[in-house]
């Protein structure tokens, strides 16, 4: 296969939407001893990649970048120095290339790809070896591609502290990229799960991949206290919680004593009035039930390594929304934004 000197890729030269991207052309960088080059075949998109297009990521954002975070391709070149990788392989990146094991630190925080560094939204993409995990065998590209953020915050969320048990009860909010696959990967485990939702098409969804309740919170606006009522009155054991500060009193309500509520989203009403909320009461709630809150950021690429012997031993297919073609990544953010979707939406970005 003949080498390729340069790539597509999109840029965002402003950063206050996604009618900014921009696609060029850039030579690609030649690689370093320890490095590989990969074609890229799919990306997956998160919500982070339409805050960071409005310039409203909280977090590290370098100027014009490329965006993206998560991709599957296959290894076309290797440095010099690469071992244990050869050509051809199908693989994916860490999100935050550099974090290998353990917590992640603003070191390693620093290399999370499509955010502190340019991402892969791009034809050709220049990683350390040592970011890069084998794609399952019987995913495709595309089904791989969602396995970067989406799938590892929901596998890292519930192999954590307080680890995701067998008969444990888990409460899903919504049906977007991480709270579908938390479902999944939480039925795999052997777990109760009950998922939330406004729209009861997405939740007979989710009925479909192993939800054993469902509630519309729009109908039933008092969701707490009907997570109570199918636990009979104990709580759920983990909360999956991706609503943030209009949802979190609520989530408090409904888990159990000594429960963990995983912090991993802040979607409902973020940037409008409805996000505040007065939480005065939250420290003594956490308090009076010992509550245990965290939060994690993606997962290192040991986690991601343990997370793809799971996947493959119960043969796990992520769900994929919608489709769209490289050149139409503008209609793929359009699509991003309407959240409308059910689990995640995916670029084809290689045509062969």
């Amino acid at each position: 296969m003949t080498i390729p000197q340069t790539t597509r890729e999109y840029r965002l030269p402003k950063v206050d939407g996604f009618h900014n991207l921009t696609l060029v052309e850039a030579p690609i960088p030649k690689l370093k001893s320890n490095q590989v080059l990969v074609k890229v075949h799919a990306v997956s998109l998160q919500y982070r990649d339409l805050i960071v297009a409005k310039g409203e990521f909280p977090f590290m954002q370098k100027k014009n970048p490329v965006p993206g975070s998560d991709m599957a391709g296959e290894i076309i070149a290797l440095g010099a120095d690469v071992t244990g990788w050869k050509l051809g392989e199908r693989v994916c990146s860490n999100f935050a290339t550099d974090h290998l094991f353990g917590d992640i630190t603003e070191e390693t925080k620093a290399t999370s790809l499509g955010g502190a560094i340019d991402g892969v939204l791009t034809e050709y993409k220049v990683l350390p070896a040592h970011a890069l995990v084998r794609v399952p065998e019987h995913l495709s590209y595309e089904e791989a591609a969602t396995l970067p953020c989406a799938a590892l915050t929901g596998y890292s969320t519930l192999a954590g502290t307080n680890t995701l048990k067998g008969g444990d009860t888990v409460l899903v909010q919504g049906t977007g990229g991480v709270s579908i696959f938390a479902l999944q990967l939480a039925v795999a485990s052997g777990a109760l799960v009950i998922v939330i939702s406004s729209s009861d098409k997405k939740l007979e969804v989710a009925k479909k991949l192993g939800a054993h309740h469902v509630i519309n919170y729009k109908t039933v606006p008092d969701w707490d206290a009907e997570v109570l009522k199918l636990t009979k009155g104990r709580g759920v054991d983990h909360v999956i919680e991706v609503g943030g500060p209009h949802t979190l009193l609520k989530s408090v309500n409904c888990v159990r004593y000594g429960g963990t509520i995983h912090i991993i989203g802040f979607i409902a009403g973020q940037y409008s009035q409805e996000a505040q909320v007065d939480l005065s009461r939250l420290p003594l709630l956490i308090l009076g039930k010992a509550v245990q809150m965290r939060s994690n950021l993606i997962g290192s690429r040991t986690k991601f390594e343990e997370m793809n012997r799971l996947i493959s031993a119960v043969k796990l297919r992520p769900v994929i929304d919608k489709l769209f073609d490289f050149e139409n990544l503008r209609d793929a953010y359009e699509y991003q934004a309407q959240q409308q979707h059910v689990g995640k939406i995916v670029i084809k970005v290689s045509k062969d």
